[in-house]
């Protein structure tokens, strides 16, 4: 990684602005108000954990495509990708099922929510969030199951009151935006209406995306290895390989998504809230581009389709929020929800004809309450909250010249299939020595039940059982101190725990081959767990603010796939051939350790400079004493920024780099697709970007950028696509 010309810049103006003169800086950051602590609003100062957040005005300025983009150029969160339309993001070596996203305070994870690495984040529109916050390391005594490596929860746009009793237009957002790597065109368009108890927030999104192009500078051998030289076409009943005559090009990435929002707030009194909030987001086809890469040992394409069918997801959810209540609570929280959703899997081999369909249909109901007491020393939470999985599992192949269809194995179980998640936890905050010192603790304790059943166990392999059930619980808690001698100092310590239970994708998958390999149930499964400590320190006087962190976690029977036995037998006849037996199991111990550092350098009031830097190391055991790498395990990551902000204006010179993944860090578990890297790893890169923005009137903007200027061709770490290209982006918003 080399930032010579950008950090030799920031160096450069940096002296000059620095001889100018300073304007007096006052930091209000830790003053922040975060809900993804206690669920509640509370400072970001009282919070033990760390929290990463990312404001409305700094979505703004990223001028992000997605949500996975938004975090990725936050560098507070590493996000790997399969595809364009996708974003697996990463929390201090946790992925997909083992973090958790929520929406609005709402549980996004379901039972289908797999280990490997999920795309499920770019159903959240970026252009209806209010705010990011990611919660660091394991939170499950407030959040409960999949919060083993922290929670990234994204808050939407709330509703605003009019000044008057009459209803009016109080509000409203537009955006138009382009840009040329993948030509993207994206609108966008929110309307505020209401009076002084009741408002209405009206948004909808619609996104087309084309092929991405990909980065056209680097080294040639590794950009003859991501190029993609060829495309399939269909000639007389037969797939064929063509050249595919820029190669740049990674044909297959496009993608069109539309989102739509509907929230209400009514206040039937001053201190009574009643929200209703309606989410429905659908993608077209999503090409999976790492598959429609991938060649056989001689040189033929493996799938001539591969495509997640249209991502449906849609929400619907009732809060009930009382403050200034007469009895020892002075603050009640109750939501109820459901959310309804499909994905479904589409894939054909290359000169086959049957276009293998499978789609899962979910429907999640959940509710949760909380009550608050606060006086000026104690803060208590108390609250339940439960959730519940309705999971509908179907397959079938067609023949893509006769039409003619027939049933094959479906991914879930065929029958009924329920997962249900109960937990009560309590959470305390204390504010000693005028609230120098502030104490979090916390505990939970959490219920889960499966049930499944199996239709049809002849298709492709025989099982002598129709029932699946399990039963699990789990003691999680949390215990962490904050200490601000001066207004200027922050440290913290916490130690906390996480949990997730087993779920569908865990225990019922049935039929699925892979290299002679033959997954089959395990009803023994457990929840996995982690312990972690962690500590902070965060010098701020105005001027400069300086940050690090550290932390350790212990992943203890985590769930993995290895060798099993089946009716005493370690092979048996799948699909005409003897193939080896493999179950989900509670075997692996790990750990991962490491941290970051954070600076912030404000020349003035309005110019600045910062930075951040992130190291992750994990290994799991193998044995007494063996070790071998962990799976998901970035490489060091992070973001040097100088930024100019007025009133007016803004503008940000900045880049964006990770370090090298040496093959030797690879895990073996396949999970990190080192059949996508270098023959040596995935290598270090580093991209210079520019973007502005200028207020043309007062409720008009135009934004503009150049990312990757110097088009290098570079891959997130586990990424099975190339990132864009130089691209330049152009947008007018408009916001009154």
């Amino acid at each position: 990684m080399k930032n010579s010309l950008l950090i030799s810049l920031c160096l450069f103006i940096s002296l000059y602005v620095s001889a100018q003169g300073q304007d007096t800086i006052v930091n209000q950051s830790l003053n922040e108000i975060v809900i993804s602590g206690t669920k509640f609003s509370e400072k970001k100062k009282n919070i033990a954990q760390k929290i990463d957040k990312i404001s409305s005005e700094e979505l703004i300025m990223m001028n992000a495509q997605t949500s996975a983009d938004a975090l990725t150029n936050s560098s507070n969160v590493f996000v790997q990708k399969s595809q364009m339309g996708g974003g697996s993001p990463v929390i201090r070596g946790f992925e997909a099922s083992r973090i958790q996203l929520s929406i609005d305070g709402i549980k996004h994870n379901n039972a289908i929510f797999r280990a490997g690495h999920l795309q499920n984040i770019v159903s959240i529109d970026n252009n209806a969030l209010e705010a990011i916050e990611i919660l660091n390391g394991p939170a499950s005594s407030v959040h409960g199951s999949d919060a083993l490596g922290g929670v990234i929860l994204l808050k939407t746009i709330e509703p605003k009151l009019g000044k008057s009793k009459k209803i009016k237009l109080t509000g409203a957002q537009a955006l138009a935006r382009y840009a040329s790597a993948n030509q993207e065109q994206t609108v966008n368009i929110g309307i505020h209406f209401g009076n002084t108890k009741w408002a209405s927030f009206t948004n909808a999104t619609y996104s087309r995306f084309g092929d991405l192009m990909q980065g056209k500078v680097g080294e040639d051998s590794i950009i003859a290895l991501w190029k993609k030289n060829f495309i399939i076409a269909r000639n007389n009943g037969r797939d064929t390989m063509l050249v595919n005559e820029n190669s740049f090009l990674q044909s297959n990435t496009g993608y069109n998504q539309l989102d739509i929002l509907q929230k209400f707030i009514y206040f039937s009194s001053a201190n009574t809230k009643h929200s209703l909030n309606l989410q429905y987001s659908n993608s077209s086809n999503v090409p999976r581009y790492d598959r429609l890469t991938e060649l056989n040992n001689v040189g033929i394409a493996k799938n001539a389709e591969w495509y997640y069918g249209p991502q449906k997801r849609a929400l619907a959810a009732y809060q009930f929020n009382k403050t200034a209540m007469p009895y020892f609570f002075d603050e009640c929280l109750i939501n109820v929800n459901y959310q309804a959703l499909e994905e479904s899997r589409n894939n054909r081999k290359f000169n086959n004809n049957n276009l293998q369909h499978r789609k899962e249909n979910i429907g999640v109901a959940a509710y949760a309450a909380s009550l608050r007491h606060s006086d000026k020393i104690h803060e208590l939470i108390i609250g339940t909250d439960g959730q519940l999985n309705f999971l509908t599992s179907k397959a079938f192949q067609q023949n893509i010249e006769t039409g003619y269809q027939e049933k094959i194995d479906t991914r879930y179980p065929d029958g009924k299939n329920q997962m249900n998640l109960f937990g009560i936890f309590a959470q305390h905050i204390s504010k000693w020595i005028d609230g120098k010192l502030v104490t979090n603790s916390g505990i939970r304790f959490n219920y889960t039940t499966l049930h499944s059943t199996l239709v049809d166990t002849s298709i492709l392999f025989h099982l002598p059982f129709t029932d699946l059930n399990q039963k699990n619980s789990a003691l999680t808690a949390n215990l962490g101190v904050v200490y601000m001698p001066s207004e200027e100092l922050r440290f913290t310590a916490n130690i906390s725990s996480g949990f997730r239970s087993p779920n569908f994708d865990d225990m019922t998958k049935v039929f699925e081959s892979n290299a002679g390999i033959l997954i089959v149930p395990n009803e023994n499964l457990k929840p996995e767990y982690t312990k972690n400590a962690d500590v902070s320190f965060l010098y701020d006087n105005g001027k400069i603010q300086l940050g690090a962190s550290g932390f350790y976690t212990q992943f203890t029977n985590a769930i993995v796939t290895d060798v099993f036995t089946y009716q005493g037998q370690d092979s048996v006849l799948y699909n005409g051939s003897m193939t080896r037996v493999f179950a989900s199991q509670n075997k692996g111990q790990a750990f991962v350790y490491g941290g970051g550092v954070n600076m912030l350098y404000r020349f003035t009031k309005h110019f600045s400079m910062s930075g951040n830097y992130n190291y992750t190391y994990g290994r799991y055991a193998v044995g007494d004493t063996a070790y071998i790498p962990l799976d998901h395990i970035p490489p060091t990551f992070g973001k040097i920024s100088l930024m100019y902000k007025q009133n007016k204006w803004y503008a940000e010179l900045y880049s964006l780099f990770n370090g090298n993944k040496k093959l030797k860090d690879y895990s073996p578990s396949g999970e990190d697709n080192l059949q996508y890297a270098t023959p040596t790893g995935m290598p270090s890169w580093s991209t210079i970007n520019l973007r502005a923005g200028a207020t043309i009137s007062e409720e008009i903007t135009i934004q503009g950028g150049v990312e990757n200027i110097l088009d290098k061709n570079y891959r997130y770490f586990a990424s099975g696509i190339s990132a864009a290209g130089r691209n330049f982006i152009v947008a007018l918003r408009f916001k009154m």
